[in-house]
């Protein structure tokens, strides 16, 4: 009987990342790319079982999609083109060869320094936005739960995650808001604005929805949506709780109103002076607009013939661009963090390699034992007295347990200091 390690199952560089992000595509794009969760299992377990990837996970935000995967394999043009081939067989030629030039890929030290990146916010098109931790979480819990993900993959989500956490807590990169949509809703609650106020909202589109949802989560619930497409009024008033109307009824809505928030594309003002004095019903209190628009759907000389509090999106914009100036000078002290969080997987892999190569010494030492009693000793030990017995039963499991705990702690400290 000898003692053999098994060779360790996961390998560093077997770690590789393809990303599809809002640096080399267009939003609209990454778009083709997002699958639904109640269809991901049938997408990607294709994908694993055909390729025979060892784990695998997805995530996919608004304006990012990545493909973690584990396979002993190098990672280039060829193989990121087989694995898009099998996830998503329905892209033409052109699109495919398209998302496999704009793709970026890591593989090893690399795939884990870019994975703590993505969850610390450094690599996201808003920089400390912290709802991507959450939506890396959410993604490996799913993928988990798939049975697509394995041993290596928890454990980098483990550091990702506690690195993430020290990051928000450590340093400032979150803690001024940046998004238009957040600075308005900060602006309107230093307004004191009740939560019964008369909100018009006019343009249903992407900014318009975020800021209702963020509304409609802190509390504010009288909601009137106006917008060109009655259909996408009517989906975003169901969302909210709200009445929905064609953009041409604004110029009927006879009920007043406390609050406007205008994003549509039109090329001219839509709030002109005639329109603006119609809405106001005869009511002289100040009204508070945030023109979100480009250009600005309120005509300017409303202005200086009403009492308004005014918000516009360049105002919003030059703050945000401030606040992003302080959040970029914490991203020094992010990045040492990660640079620390790397050093410590790096251990905790190589700990975890040892785990798995030793792990059949314990049962090993269990299968000399019972083979000295059984075979090579077992008539010297049937002349024992029970007494005898019991002491050398002790005995030896004494010297199995501390064979197992003693010497397999200095075989550990010794390969993980020989490691490369």
């Amino acid at each position: 009987m000898y003692f053999c390690c098994s060779k360790p199952s996961i390998v560093l560089k077997d770690l590789h990342i393809i990303a599809f992000t809002h640096r080399n595509l267009d939003v609209n794009k990454i778009g083709l790319l997002h699958i639904e969760k109640e269809d991901q299992f049938e997408h990607l377990n294709r994908v694993k079982q055909v390729l025979q990837l060892d784990e695998l996970q997805f995530l996919s935000t608004c304006n990012r999609v990545e493909i973690t995967f584990v396979k002993q394999h190098k990672l280039d043009a060829d193989y990121v083109h087989q694995i898009l081939s099998l996830i998503y067989p329905k892209l033409v030629p052109i699109q495919l060869e398209e998302f496999v030039h704009r793709s970026e890929t890591y593989s090893g030290k690399a795939a884990v320094k870019h994975a703590l990146s993505v969850a610390s916010s450094i690599d996201s098109m808003i920089v400390g936005e912290r709802e991507i931790i959450t939506q890396v979480r959410t993604s490996f819990e799913h993928c988990r739960t798939l049975g697509l993900t394995g041993d290596f993959i928890r454990l980098l989500m483990k550091q990702v995650i506690q690195t993430a956490k020290q990051v928000y807590t450590e340093t400032s990169i979150s803690t001024k808001p940046v998004s238009v949509v957040s600075l308005a809703y900060h602006h309107m609650k230093r307004m004191n604005i009740p939560m019964d106020a008369r909100i018009l909202i006019i343009g249903a589109g992407v900014t318009n929805t975020t800021m209702c949802r963020f509304l409609k989560k802190h509390g504010f619930r009288n909601f009137h949506v106006f917008n060109r497409t009655l259909e996408r009024a009517e989906k975003l008033a169901t969302e909210i709780k709200g009445s929905a109307y064609s953009l041409s009824e604004l110029n009927q809505f006879s009920h007043g109103f406390d609050v406007i928030i205008s994003c549509t594309a039109a090329k001219h003002h839509v709030l002109s002076p005639e329109l603006y004095t119609f809405l106001l019903q005869n009511e002289s209190h100040e009204r508070v607009v945030i023109d979100l628009a480009i250009p600005q759907d309120l005509d300017a000389t409303i202005l200086s013939a009403h009492p308004i509090n005014y918000l516009s999106i360049e105002y919003l914009q030059k703050i945000s661009n401030e606040n992003l100036k302080e959040r970029s000078k914490e991203i020094l002290h992010v990045e040492q963090i990660i640079t620390d969080s790397m050093e410590s997987f790096e251990n905790l892999f190589k700990e975890r390699n040892v785990e798995i190569a030793m792990k059949d010494v314990p049962q090993q030492v269990k299968d000399i034992k019972n083979m000295a009693y059984e075979t090579v000793f077992r008539e010297d030990l049937d002349q024992l007295d029970p007494q005898a017995k019991e002491l050398l039963d002790k005995i030896i499991g004494y010297i199995e347990k501390k064979y197992i705990s003693g010497p397999m702690k200095l075989a550990k400290e010794i390969i993980l200091k020989n490691a490369n």
